[in-house]
């Protein structure tokens, strides 16, 4: 009989096929005749015995159609700025808006920069650059690459 296979338990080995029949039927990895693993939406040959599936090999040319059935996970955020050296960075110039520009924050990067010029802009640069040292070394790698991710 011809079936899909529902779902397998990667760690027991064990799974569920729906039969052409429209009965489901249980396996466990002694019932898989085939080299490889059993993967969701994979079409098989099997026969069955009350409600087991036994002899269970792949049909041949089927592709599991998962991908199909589920999309795929989303992919997590990466970038090639490091949130340690843009912390230095604001630490140690931050005044003249140095880490702005690594990250690309080229807009604010220039405005620090021009209000360090004056004594006022530099009292409001000071604390700013602190707050990015400190805003940087406390965020999740995860956050950072989310936030600064845009290369």
């Amino acid at each position: 009989m011809r079936g899909q296979i529902l779902g397998v338990d990667t760690r027991a080995g064990e799974g569920q096929i729906a039969g052409e029949d429209g009965r489901r039927y249980a396996f466990r990895p002694e019932d898989w005749a085939h080299r490889g693993e059993p993967a969701i939406g994979l079409q098989v040959d099997f026969e069955p015995e009350n409600s087991r599936a036994l002899s269970i090999f792949p049909v041949p040319g089927a592709q599991p159609v998962a991908t199909q059935m589920y999309p795929a996970a989303p992919r997590e955020p990466t970038t090639s700025k490091n949130k340690i050296v843009a912390a230095l960075l604001a630490f140690f110039l931050g005044v003249l808006g140095v880490h702005r520009f690594y990250l690309g924050r080229t807009g604010s990067g220039i405005v620090m920069l021009v209000l360090t010029v004056t004594v006022i802009g530099t009292l409001i640069t000071v604390p700013w650059s602190w707050v990015d040292t400190i805003r940087y070394l406390v965020m999740s790698d995860r956050d950072f690459a989310r936030r600064f991710g845009n290369d």
